[in-house]
């Protein structure tokens, strides 16, 4: 481990923080950031995380959890005297946050939209934990943008596979184009066929059944996790329906329904269940997941001619 003077470095809030040594004690409230701790070497210095906080298994069960990402225990964190919280500025609340910056804790706050961002987001824990000059560190933050690069190329040379991927069933909601899980799906090889579909407000709204709010009467609110019905899913015709295990657990009986539908994808029998990790967890993880998602891709490719 390298050291060196004074770092500052800005998190996706644009917030710069100031990093005189190496972070010794770190609670992690992202699944994600447990494992890229751990992915740098660095997983010595997790004192705590969260209850989704599942991997590596060897690290998080000697850890105690303070809870869950939407609600953490803030005077558990307390306790456990951090010198660095990481968090999610989708996964964690803004209220959560906001108590532990005015307890005096330093909370870095990530938000990668694509896969090359996680990659970014990555490196720039590196740099925080200043093992950016590590040789295997220095090779996994390579890897992963060569993965990136091999996926864009392979892509710009196949044929794009219509592919639905929901994230919830009751209600039924998916993502649109400026998520992280769309990224990938797109640099895998697939076209998100609900890209173009914005949540809209109130809920009524969203299903079809009234007048959506005008856009100044929504300002602020997340628009990329529309929800969605059934019959849209049809109509959107896609070739390959995806049923990832987070961050909601699909089953069998909820693969029933898709599969029950006329779509492209029953009929070829294209409803498949995958890791949801591979999907959302950014930085380490997509560098391992992204070639498991490009293979499932290409297998359904295959089954259609031309």
């Amino acid at each position: 481990m390298t050291t060196r003077g004074l770092l500052r470095i800005q998190d996706d809030r644009k917030r710069e923080l100031t990093f005189g040594v190496a972070p010794k004690r770190v609670v992690s409230l992202v699944p994600s950031d447990t494992y890229n701790v751990a992915a740098l070497g660095c997983g010595a210095a997790l004192v705590g995380r969260t209850d989704y906080c599942e991997l590596p298994a060897e690290i998080v069960s000697a850890l105690p959890s303070i809870g869950g990402t939407k609600n953490p225990k803030i005077d558990a964190i307390l306790a456990l005297e951090p010198d660095l919280v990481l968090a999610n500025q989708e996964e964690n609340t803004k209220s959560d946050l906001e108590a532990l910056a005015q307890a005096g804790i330093k909370v870095f706050v990530a938000f990668p939209k694509r896969a090359a961002d996680g990659v970014a987001h990555l490196a720039r824990l590196a740099r925080i934990f200043r093992v950016d000059g590590e040789p295997q560190v220095r090779e996994l933050v390579r890897r992963g943008y060569a993965e990136i690069r091999e996926a864009e190329a392979s892509r710009a040379s196949s044929r794009a596979v219509p592919t639905f991927c929901p994230i919830w069933m009751k209600p039924l909601m998916t993502i649109n184009g400026d998520t992280f899980i769309s990224n990938v799906l797109e640099l895998a090889g697939a076209t998100n066929v609900f890209a173009d579909r914005e949540r809209r407000y109130p809920l009524a709204a969203d299903l079809g059944r009234a007048a959506p709010l005008p856009g100044d009467a929504t300002a602020g609110r997340d628009t990329r996790y529309p929800r969605i019905t059934l019959e849209e899913v049809a109509d959107r015709a896609p070739e390959l329906v995806l049923l990832p295990d987070e961050p909601h657990p699909f089953t069998d009986e909820d693969a029933a329904v898709f599969r029950a539908q006329g779509t492209p994808a029953a009929k070829h029998d294209l409803v498949l269940r995958t890791s949801g990790k591979d999907l959302c967890w950014y930085g380490a993880r997509t560098i391992e997941g992204l070639p498991r998602v490009r293979a499932l891709i290409e297998s359904a490719r295959q089954r259609y001619p031309g």
